[in-house]
């Protein structure tokens, strides 16, 4: 990897979440010093903001092995395995007393504002494996510093990058000046606030992944209720409809995540909500009242709205790490190895082969992108891939092949799907989805339509406490709003 003289130099993870903190304690538990460097005033900040949210993964597949054993002497049990917790109790009750653990070796307020070769930009050749890696981070303070490292884990996440409304991957016309009646989040009902804007209000969700489903979900338990009276939902999709719209229902291995796909289709069936299909969103403009209108690529006007919740997945930022040689998938912006064996044209959300260091690997050598970050633009990445992901990539660090090459990871394979709509193409079909595919085929003519029950999800019950995407995508995060279909 690096010369000798760097071994004694940390090994920066950015990102103090889920992942970059698994990572620091793996990278402890292996005896080499982590320095983590989080952009946010908190652990697990991106998660606090979803903290509303419940996990479509129960406590037992979200806490990290080494991440545990490093908690154990400070007499922290983990919670009930099988409860799903928020997006807060999994901040608040795990990432926040492990990242006290870990210390100084954690800073807040530190974004990462680019990472070199200390002495080399990415075209100069000469040394550039014998050089450590600067690190270039601005404090919330205003102060700036340079830290070399002997490696750099890139564990950010997805979350600062929301996808836009647009159906070309762009922002639609008029989307950034309507940006007062737009959130690109699944909205916390709970807030007053919050609830006032949506509360007997017309609000438009665009998505179709785990995120879309609790926004759906969310919106139909505000109309049940007294002060939420006419309140209802046009939920708009980019595909068409099939049985497999909303996700695996009862057969789903992930229980509370098929729930959730039924909690949405009982918002629709229940007549809290309709549906648009084939629908890609060109212009967002605005009636006489200010209200907001949806102009489709093929003429269509939809009736005037007045808030719009787009959930169409995230991206990386990869701004900071220009200097750098990465190997990406020009689609998917994952790394070319790992790219192939994500990627939703071919895999279901859970067909993901076992993956590590190797797939993770970039010309840069000792630079790896983990976590959501990994996925790039592919949907439905859960926090034990991640966790595999880091244990492989210490592994690695240490010098032992062995135990990083000894990749091991299950995944469900049934679920909720949805995406940034790369893998949306009309000419998709519902029988062309086998093998635990969950991507539906686009209706013929698109048009609004009013669903009725597929014969697998009506044997279900609808969920009571919809889970986001991060066990996301990826949720309401991550996970990256994710899944493998087109939203």
């Amino acid at each position: 990897m690096n010369a000798p003289a760097t071994a004694e130099l940390p090994v920066v993870v950015i990102g103090a979440g889920p992942v970059g903190l698994a990572a620091a304690a793996h990278l402890t538990e292996r005896g080499i010093e982590p320095l983590v460097l989080e952009a946010g005033p908190a652990a697990g900040s991106a998660v606090r903001q979803w903290a509303h949210v419940r996990l479509f993964s129960p406590w037992g597949e979200v806490v990290d092995p080494a991440a545990e054993k490093l908690l154990a002497p400070t007499g922290w049990v983990r919670p009930d395995a099988s409860a799903y917790p928020t997006g807060g109790d999994w901040a608040e009750h795990y990432l926040k007393p492990l990242a006290d653990v870990l210390g100084e070796r954690v800073r807040y307020g530190a974004t990462v504002t680019g990472v070199s070769r200390a002495g080399r930009d990415r075209v100069v050749d000469a040394d550039r494996a014998d050089q450590p890696f600067t690190v270039h981070v601005r404090y919330a303070d205003g102060r700036e510093e340079r830290t070399l490292a002997r490696a750099v884990i890139d564990a950010s996440g997805t979350w600062t990058i929301p996808s836009p409304a647009g159906g070309d991957g762009l922002p639609a016309l008029g989307e950034h000046a309507a940006a007062d009646r737009i959130t690109y989040r699944v909205p916390d009902l709970a807030d007053p606030h919050v609830r006032a804007r949506h509360a007997g209000k017309r609000t438009a969700v665009i998505g179709s992944g785990a995120s879309a489903f609790t926004a759906l979900a969310y919106l139909a338990d505000l109309a049940r209720t007294d002060d939420g009276k006419d309140t209802h939902a046009t939920w708009i999709l980019r595909r068409g409809l099939s049985g497999s719209t909303f996700g695996g229902g009862a057969a789903d291995q992930l229980p509370a995540r098929g729930a959730l796909g039924l909690a949405a289709k009982a918002a629709v069936d229940d007549g809290y909500a309709d549906a648009v299909t084939g629908f890609r969103t060109q212009a967002i403009e605005r009636d006489g009242d200010g209200r907001l209108v949806l102009a489709g690529e093929d003429g269509r006007r939809l009736e005037p709205v007045d808030r719009l919740i787009v959930l169409t997945g995230f991206r990386p930022d990869l701004s900071f790490l220009s200097e750098l040689r990465l190997g990406l998938d020009e689609r998917l912006q994952a790394p070319v190895e790992l790219a192939p064996l994500i990627d939703p044209n071919v895999h279901s959300c859970g067909t993901v082969y076992p993956h590590g260091h190797r797939e993770l690997s970039h010309p840069e050598q000792g630079v790896y992108l983990v976590g959501m970050k990994s996925y790039g633009r592919a949907p439905t990445f859960l926090a034990m891939t991640g966790y595999e992901q880091v244990r492989s990539v210490v592994a690695a660090l240490a010098g032992d092949l062995e135990s990083a090459d000894r990749v091991e990871l299950t995944l469900p394979e049934t679920g909720v799907c949805g995406g940034a709509g790369l893998f949306d193409t009309p000419e998709a079909t519902e029988g062309d989805q086998t093998g635990g595919g969950c991507c539906g085929a686009p209706a013929p003519e698109p048009q609004p339509v009013q669903l009725t029950a597929t014969a697998t999800a009506a044997a279900a019950t609808p969920a009571t406490a919809p889970a986001a995407q991060t066990e996301q995508a990826a949720p309401a995060d991550q996970t990256q709003a994710g899944g493998c279909c087109g939203a």
